[in-house]
């Protein structure tokens, strides 16, 4: 019986996006899922920073987060499950929902996040669908 698992394996074959970022936002680890959700290629993703996937309006607000979160250790999220917009290297919109959690070295400081991302954009859009049938059901007839 196999007692030792590849960490490596393990996040490649999971279905759901893990990306790791450092201390700047850099892409460290991009797994297959990303891949599928985004469009990018693990090649192109690493080394590049989190904008890639970031709208553009969300940027300043993400990056100032961000950093926050580098340099008190912490994240207002915790374990929360996050939705927000993301963008597809085809350039359309995404509806994702994710969790993060911090990483710290030896002393303790932070050096990245790593995120779990699952695409909600087919989800988010049938509750959509189905809010605005209910809200239409629930109109007067004249």
């Amino acid at each position: 019986m196999r007692t030792s698992i590849d960490l490596h394996q393990l996040v490649d074959c999971v279905g759901d996006a893990v990306i790791v970022s450092d201390v700047n936002e850099k892409i460290i680890l991009w797994n297959a899922a990303a891949t599928r959700i985004f469009g990018f290629s693990e090649e192109e993703a690493l080394g590049n920073t989190l904008d890639l996937i970031v709208p553009e309006r969300q940027r300043p607000r993400h990056s100032e987060g961000y950093a926050k979160s580098m340099q008190t250790g912490t994240t207002r999220y915790g374990s929360s499950l996050l939705k927000v917009p993301a963008k597809h290297k085809d350039g359309r919109s995404l509806s994702i929902a994710f969790t993060v959690g911090m990483l710290f070295d030896e002393n303790h400081q932070a050096y990245g996040v790593a995120a779990v991302i699952r695409d909600e954009t087919e989800r988010f859009a049938e509750e959509r669908a189905l809010k605005k049938q209910l809200l239409d059901l629930e109109k007067p007839h004249s």
